[in-house]
């Protein structure tokens, strides 16, 4: 039998969408909002603001999914790092993390190095008035914290990584300034040449 689901109004064959979706980025493309609500408010920009909360709240639950799918024999398989990554990219991953540390300030099972890192991380404050804080929505919790901590040294090697494999910003220019000068070369040599 031949199993299907709706999308968008068009029924269409269960595993076709897959096959089809290949090559296709699904990384969650909503930017990390980085002004409190009211500044929302009042810059007309609350829906970008729910949007990077909701994307926030994802990611936690992303983050704690990775690590119960890959933790086992006492171990964390560093691939639960790059199950997130893929999703929602390193800014929202490790600003999650960021606040969670923040949030967990008091927890001895974090590390000290985790903790320094978090304090250099701006969390934009979310408070809700009798409500609270808002931030606690996307603290990563319900997964033992030390994994949490075990997860957030292996994120923040992974982007260290990342970025010692960049180029830096004098690089490129400093290439891009060479690639110039070969192109005015080439053009002054034709100019020339008739």
């Amino acid at each position: 039998m031949l199993r299907s689901f709706s999308f968008l109004g068009l029924s269409i064959p269960d595993g076709l969408f897959d096959s089809e979706m290949e090559g296709f980025d699904l990384r969650d493309q909503t930017p990390l909002y980085h002004h409190t609500g009211s500044y929302a408010q009042e810059h007309g920009e609350l829906d970008r603001y729910h949007a990077s909360y909701q994307a926030n709240i994802a990611c936690k639950e992303a983050i704690e999914q990775a690590i119960a799918d890959n933790y086992r024999d006492n171990r964390l398989n560093t691939a639960c790092v790059d199950q997130v990554l893929e999703q929602f990219g390193y800014e929202r991953m490790l600003y999650v993390l960021a606040n969670t540390v923040q949030q967990k300030e008091q927890d001895g099972r974090i590390s000290h190095d985790n903790r320094a890192w978090a304090k250099t991380v701006p969390v934009t404050p979310a408070l809700d008035g009798p409500c609270g804080d808002r931030n606690r929505y996307f603290i990563v919790d319900k997964c033992n914290a030390g994994l949490m901590d075990l997860f957030l040294t292996q994120a923040r090697k992974a982007y260290a990584l990342e970025q010692e494999k960049r180029p830096s910003v004098r690089e490129s220019l400093n290439k891009n300034a060479g690639q110039q000068a070969g192109t005015d070369r080439g053009k002054t040599q034709r100019a020339q040449e008739r």
